[in-house]
Order: structure tokens, then C-alpha cells, then sequence
């Protein structure tokens, strides 16, 4: 474009181009929904002998069938006696496994590629989410609001593909993070105006961060809870004792996150040199843990476990998925692979004491009460990958002692209830909205088959999951 002398006319001439550039994108539609992923999109579809885990945490059952009918559940009842029309659409389940729609609560839309830095990832995730069974997905903590926001409306909007989103505001921080994409607070005033500015663009959700101040967070949780939100925290600084006398909503990271148990720890200060090596040494039976749970357990804060990110630190573990690696970009794959490596050759590694610990004190937790949900938490080093770390997340789940209906309640209904939309979604029951996903082969004999999703149903429409994985190879770490 040439130059101009007149600025008016300069920017008339761009504003003229975007306005052309967005009328080519629109025409080719770059983030649509194409029809070669959608298996099913008939007003009525049944699935018959079918094994069901429904989400409630029921035993499974099988010889099943569930009828959709406009997006809904029309009717759950055994094989034999559901009533189907001549004109429904009939998918034979024999030997497949129907569970809900994974409900995530700990996920982003960002991707670490090295030097603490994370870029979005806002064409391939919402992909590979909804690929992984997700048919809704919390974004806990964002370093891009307005591309979450934006994504969120594009999916409600049949423009692009993706679960529905819980879309949390940009972190609420103290100092000391050297990620420099994360605002730090001022003072207790500043997170109150932060949180205002955000709730005026839509956000629905808030999250507390590893060095925010007890004032701080006390101005958050009532700023949020005025505007009847929830609040949940990867803390440091602040103890979950000292979050649930506050009133905080949710914990991330089950008990990898508590620095209660750190010897001398003061107050506001982020004792990170000093977490791990206090569950390293750890008597999960001490007393002074029993009083945690309880604690927690009668002030109604939910834990979210995301046992995925903490895998990948930890000595004798699994790569990912041999697919969720192709989706990779070379140069984020090769970093994975390299600190997998080094992971692996460590001697006198400490992390295999403190994951089987964090598994036992997740289910202890339950026992005791307390709602667990799920989530994946993809950062760290880059092991944990959209959609394939919400499968991993059901298996890591089932090896920490949760039968497999258990599991899927705590990916499906419990964090369904948390966001307030289990009137909606989160078991597969009449009159909710048809989040399905349809596995081949039975789960409940093998853990392992939630890695063969066939069709994510959302809203009634079926997409085809071999198709999306396909699409979206050697492209996560770049878009």
C-alpha cells in the first residue's frame, strides 16, 4: 500500500483492507465447522446395546440404549424396551462403551514452547479437546482473555468447533512469576478493579494465583461472590487452610499445591524451594492431615485433580500418547522428548514418592466427603496435550483406586454441578443435552480403551474422532 501523507486517508485505506481480508476469511470460513467431521447431525439417533456409564456414578450397564431427539436425551432404558421409529437413525453400541461428556475443569488454550513462554493454541486445542471427549472445558487461568472469550462465542456461534467454555479471567497474582505475560497485583483495590473491568467482558470464572496476598484474596472472593462467581487458586503463598477460612471456592492440583505442611512457613510468601521436599516428607496419616481434609471437606472447597501435568516430573512414567506426540511440531516434540529423557535417567528421583502420595491423599479426600474434579493442566514441560491428557487424566484416575463409574463422575457430573449446568450436562440422563462420547470397546474391562474414542456427540451432533486427529497433526506449538 502506498504511503499517505494524510492519516485519515491512511486509515481509511486500512480499515478498507481489513474489512476485505475479513470478508475473504468469512468466505472461506479457515475456522469452520467442515462437514467432513460430523458423523452424525439426524434429529434422532438412537444407540442401542450399548455398555452405559451414565456418569452419577452407577455401576455400568449394559444392553442399553439412549435416544436423541433435537440435541436432548429423549429417553435412557435397556435395549430391548426402548422405542425407536422407523425413520431414527440406529448405532449398533455392541462392544462400545457411551459415557457423558467430559466436563474439564483445569484446562487452557495456551502451550509452554520453552523460556516460560506459552502460546496459544486457539485452532488445534478446541479441536483436540472436543477430539478427547471434552465436551466442556474451564479455562483455568488465561494469558489471552479476549482469544478465549472470542473462541468461546465462535463455538457457541457454529463458526469453529470446540467445547462449550467456562472462560476464567486473566490470573490474579502477587509479584514474584517470571512469566511475562502475567500481570502482578498492586495492592487489594487493584485486584478488585481488575476483576470489574473483566466481568464486564464476559468472563465467568476467577483464579487465584501462587503469589497473591491474603488481602488480596479476601477482596477476590468477595468481588466474586457478589457477582456470584466462583474462585479457585494454585496457591503458594497461602495455605489451603488459611483459602478455605476465607472462603475460597476450589483448589487446583488435589495436594500438590499445599504448602501447609512446610516447616516455618510466613506469611504471604511462596515457600516453592521448600513444597516439594515437604511432601517428599510427608506422613499422609499425620494428624495435621486428617485435620486438613476435614477441614476442607466441611467448608465445601472442591479439589481439582490433574494428575497429567505431575506424571510428566515424575521418574518411570509413560511418554504420552504415540498420537498426541504426532500432534506435535517437531521443535516442541524434541524438547518433550529431551527432558523425558533426562527425567528418566535421574538417580535418587523424588517425584515417584510424591505422585503416588498425591494419588493416595485424592482418594482419601473423596472418602471423606469432599468433590474432586478433573482437569489436565496442559504446561510443564509440554507432556500434556489437549484432548489425549483428558483420556490419561480417566486412566490416572482409575489407578489412583477409583472404580471406573467413579472416575468418570469425577470428569463428568462433579465438575457438571460445580459450574452450576447439572440441570444440563454431566450424566447421561432424559432431558439433558446430548454430550456423549461413544468408545470403542468396553471400558469397564479395560481403562485403557477411553484412548479409542469413535464419536463425541455435543448438542446431538456427532463428531468423528479419528477425522479431527488426523487434521490436526505436527500442529500443536504453533497454532
Amino acid at each position: 500500500m502506498p504511503y499517505s501523507k494524510n492519516p485519515l486517508l491512511a486509515l481509511s485505506r486500512c480499515t478498507s483492507l481489513l474489512v476485505l481480508l475479513g470478508g475473504i476469511f468469512s468466505s472461506v470460513n479457515a475456522y469452520g465447522v467442515d462437514e467432513e467431521f460430523i458423523n452424525y447431525d439426524q434429529n434422532e439417533i438412537a444407540i442401542v446395546n450399548v455398555t452405559l456409564i451414565d456418569g452419577t456414578g452407577a455401576p455400568p450397564k449394559t444392553n442399553q440404549a439412549v435416544l436423541i431427539k433435537s440435541g436432548h436425551i429423549a429417553a435412557v432404558d435397556s435395549a430391548k424396551d426402548i422405542k425407536i421409529s422407523q425413520t431414527t437413525t440406529v448405532i449398533d453400541g455392541t462392544g462400545k462403551t457411551l459415557i457423558p461428556g467430559l466436563v474439564m475443569m483445569h484446562e487452557h488454550m495456551f502451550y509452554p514452547t520453552g523460556n516460560a513462554h506459552y502460546t496459544e493454541m486457539l485452532y488445534s486445542f478446541p479441536r483436540l479437546y472436543l477430539a478427547g471427549g471434552a465436551t466442556t472445558v474451564r479455562t483455568a487461568g488465561t494469558t489471552a482473555p479476549y482469544g478465549d472469550l472470542n473462541l468461546r462465542d465462535a463455538i457457541n456461534s457454529g463458526k469453529t468447533m470446540g467445547p462449550d467454555i467456562d472462560v476464567t479471567a486473566p490470573y490474579l497474582n502477587g509479584p514474584g512469576l517470571p512469566i511475562l505475560k502475567i500481570k502482578s497485583l498492586r495492592d487489594a483495590q487493584n485486584a478488585k478493579n481488575m476483576m470489574q473491568y473483566w466481568d464486564q467482558e464476559g468472563v465467568t470464572s476467577y483464579k487465584a494465583y501462587m503469589h497473591i496476598h491474603q488481602d488480596e484474596l479476601a477482596q477476590v472472593l468477595s468481588s466474586a461472590h457478589q457477582r456470584k462467581r466462583k474462585v479457585t487458586g494454585h496457591l503458594c503463598s497461602i495455605t489451603y487452610k488459611e483459602a478455605a477460612e476465607l472462603g475460597i471456592d476450589n483448589l487446583e492440583h488435589g495436594f500438590f499445591a499445599a504448602t501447609d505442611f512446610v516447616k516455618d512457613k510466613k506469611k504471604n510468601q511462596c515457600p516453592a524451594a521448600e513444597l516439594h521436599q515437604s511432601l517428599v516428607d510427608l506422613d499422609i496419616n499425620a494428624p495435621e492431615v486428617e485435620a486438613l481434609i476435614s477441614l476442607l471437606v466441611s467448608k465445601n472447597v472442591a479439589l481439582t485433580s490433574t494428575l497429567t501435568v505431575f506424571e510428566t516430573f515424575t521418574q518411570g512414567r509413560p511418554k504420552a500418547y504415540p498420537l498426541a506426540l504426532e500432534a506435535l511440531i517437531p521443535q516442541v516434540r524434541e524438547q518433550y522428548e529431551s527432558r523425558w529423557q533426562k527425567i528418566a535417567q535421574q538417580e535418587n528421583a523424588t517425584w515417584p514418592i510424591v505422585f503416588k502420595k498425591m494419588m493416595q491423599l485424592e482418594k482419601r479426600f473423596v472418602e471423606a466427603g469432599g468433590t474432586l474434579m478433573a482437569g489436565t493442566d496442559p504446561t510443564g514441560y509440554g507432556g500434556v496435550i489437549a484432548g489425549f491428557s483428558n483420556q490419561r487424566q480417566i486412566e490416572l484416575l482409575v489407578e489412583a483406586g477409583f472404580s471406573i463409574q467413579q472416575a468418570i463422575k469425577i470428569a463428568t457430573l462433579n465438575g457438571a454441578t460445580f459450574l452450576e449446568r447439572d440441570t444440563k450436562i454431566g450424566s447421561i440422563e432424559a432431558g439433558k443435552q446430548a454430550d456423549l462420547v461413544l468408545i470403542d470397546g468396553e471400558l469397564i474391562n479395560d481403562t485403557s480403551a477411553i484412548r479409542d474414542m469413535a464419536v463425541v456427540f455435543k448438542h446431538g451432533v456427532g463428531y468423528n474422532v479419528s477425522k479431527i486427529v488426523q487434521q490436526t497433526k505436527s500442529v500443536v506449538g504453533l497454532h
